[in-house]
C-alpha cells in the first residue's frame, strides 16, 4: 500500500504574484491523483512537525529566527527569492511533518512506502539558512528521523530534481552514515554539486550538462548514482522527488520525459527491495511547468503503488 500525505495549509503558502513556487502546482498534482488509477491510495493530513524533529537538522537559532520571520499580514522575504506569507510557517512544518509521519508509518509496516504532496520544498534549506524557495529540509529532516525514532542506522537521500541539493549536501557533509546522491543540471542554480564534492565519502553528484537528455539521465541515474548507493547498503531511502529536469520545464534544460521517472523511481524501488525491506519515503521538491508536474508526479506515484 501506497500512502500519501497531504494538507491544505499548503495549498495557502504564497511568496506572491508571479512566484513560480505556485499553489497551483500543489492543485495540479492532487487533480492528477483523482483519477481513477490512484483510488487505492490511502490520504492523510500532515502533521505539524516537533520542534525536535526539526532540530535534526537545523539549530535552534535559525529555527526561531525563521519563526520571528513569520508575518502576520503580507510578505516577509528571507531570502532573494524565498518569501513567508502568513501561512507559509504552518505549511513549512506540515511539509516537514508529512516527512516524519510518512517515515514512521513506512519503517512500523504500516505502508510499503509514502509520497508528500506538501509546500514548500527542501532541499535547498541549508541547516542555518533558507533559500531557493525552501525553508526546512524536509527530506533531510525525514531522514535524519529515520534514524533517531527508529534507530536505523544508514539513510539515504536519492534527489532526482534538476537543481543540486545544496541544503542536503550541507546537512550531511561530515556524517557518513547519511548517503547524498544526486543528478542534476550543471551550471544552473544553486552552483554547488560538483563531482569532486565528496564529504566523508558519503557525497555522490552526477551533475549533467544542459541539454543532456533521457539517455545521459539514464546512464548517470543506472551507473553512477545506483551502484554507490548499492555499495553504501541503506536502511532506508528518501527521494527528493524534483519533476523540473523535465523538457517541458521553464527553469532548466535537462530534457527529461515523463517516462524517465517512472524508470527512475523503479530502480529506486528494486534497490529498495534489496536493502531496505522496501522501505522508501518520497517527497516533492520542484516542477514548474503544471501539466508536466502533474504527469509526472503521476509516473512516479504510480511506479510506488506498483511496488
Amino acid at each position: 500500500m501506497t500512502l500519501l500525505y497531504q494538507h491544505p495549509i499548503c495549498l495557502e503558502h504564497d511568496m506572491g504574484a508571479g512566484h513560480p513556487e505556485r499553489p497551483d502546482r500543489l492543485r495540479a498534482i492532487m487533480a492528477a491523483l483523482e483519477a481513477d488509477e490512484f483510488a487505492a491510495l490511502e490520504r492523510r493530513e500532515a502533521p505539524p512537525a516537533a520542534p525536535e524533529q526539526i532540530a535534526l537538522v537545523h539549530p535552534a537559532a535559525y529555527i526561531e529566527a525563521v519563526e520571528a520571520a513569520a508575518p502576520t499580514e503580507g510578505l516577509a522575504r528571507l531570502d532573494g527569492d524565498t518569501a513567508m506569507c502568513p501561512a507559509s510557517l504552518s505549511a513549512a512544518l506540515r511539509a516537514a511533518g508529512a516527512a516524519c509521519a510518512a517515515v514512521d508509518a513506512v519503517v512500523t509496516g504500516e505502508v510499503n512506502n509514502a509520497f508528500c504532496a506538501v509546500r514548500p520544498p527542501g532541499h535547498h534549506a541549508e541547516p542555518a539558512r533558507a533559500m531557493g524557495f525552501c525553508i526546512f529540509n524536509n527530506a533531510a529532516i525525514g531522514a535524519r528521523h529515520a534514524r533517531a525514532a527508529h534507530g536505523l542506522g544508514r539513510v539515504a537521500v536519492i534527489d532526482f530534481d534538476v537543481h543540486h541539493g545544496n541544503g542536503t549536501q550541507a546537512a550531511f557533509w561530515d556524517d557518513a552514515e547519511m548517503f547524498y546522491g544526486s543528478t542534476h543540471q550543471m551550471p544552473l542554480y544553486p552552483g554547488s554539486g560538483a563531482a569532486d564534492e565528496r564529504g566523508a565519502g558519503n557525497i555522490h553528484n552526477f551533475p549533467l550538462p544542459p541539454g543532456a537528455g533521457s539517455a545521459a539521465f539514464r546512464q548517470a541515474f543506472g551507473d553512477g548514482l545506483l551502484p554507490a548507493l548499492t555499495a553504501f547498503e541503506p536502511e532506508f531511502l528518501v527521494v527528493s522527488a524534483g519533476f523540473d529536469a523535465h523538457r517541458a520545464d521553464p527553469l532548466a534544460q535537462l530534457q527529461l520525459a515523463t517516462d524517465d521517472y517512472a524508470w527512475a523511481s523503479e530502480r529506486l524501488l528494486e534497490l529498495a527491495d534489496r536493502h531496505c525491506a522496501g522501505r522508501l519515503v518520497s517527497t516533492l521538491e520542484g516542477g514548474y511547468d503544471l501539466h508536466a508536474l502533474a504527469a509526472a508526479t503521476a509516473a512516479h506515484v504510480a511506479a510506488l503503488m506498483s511496488a
